[in-house]
């Protein structure tokens, strides 16, 4: 626990400045319902652990909010949220063009991702860390990440060139294995 003064000030500085950051990633994470719970657990953690902070400390305090993800919510939990906040963003966007709809069908091939791919994607396009910090907060090394996120981006790729809906897909496959049996 932090009694020092300086400290104290200098932790209300780094929540000033990552707070957005760090709500940014839980939102993207759990949805709008979980973020705030999530985010303001991770600075509670953050406050004890605070002689333990790195440089640059982002990384890392964005790998306490993963485990406090994982530690306090049921994964279908994050799954309906996220899912919902997805289906959210993709029925609000107006039909302007080619690139609307382009940002549309990703949003739609996101949400048909898992939780661990959507999760690769959106750490260095939408949260803006480097693919060393996506690594630290993954808990991987670089390499490994560049495989996951090879790996992910095929999905995702497959996502968005697959017309049929996701029911449809998962009922097909269910009738060919039972009638190969």
């Amino acid at each position: 626990m932090v009694t020092d003064p300086d400290a104290v000030g200098r932790f209300t500085a780094l929540y000033d400045e990552l707070y957005p950051r760090v709500h940014a990633y839980t939102v993207s994470r759990t949805g709008r319902t979980l973020a705030e719970e999530v985010t303001s657990e991770t600075f509670c953690v953050v406050w004890r652990r605070f002689h333990d902070l790195p440089d640059p400390p982002l990384p890392w305090i964005l790998g306490i909010a993963r485990n406090v993800l994982r530690e306090n919510y049921r994964a279908k939990a994050r799954e309906d949220s996220l899912a919902a906040e997805l289906r959210h963003w993709t029925s609000s966007v107006p039909d302007i063009g080619e690139d609307v709809q382009e940002r549309a069908s990703v949003l739609r091939a996101l949400a048909a991702l898992s939780d661990a791919d959507r999760e690769l994607l959106t750490l260095v396009a939408w949260h803006g860390l480097s693919t060393d910090e996506a690594a630290k907060v993954i808990g991987c090394s670089r390499a490994a990440y560049f495989v996951r996120l090879h790996r992910a981006r095929k999905r995702l790729e497959r996502a968005m060139t697959d017309e049929t809906p996701a029911p449809v897909r998962r009922q097909a496959t269910a009738y060919r294995t039972e009638t190969t049996r």
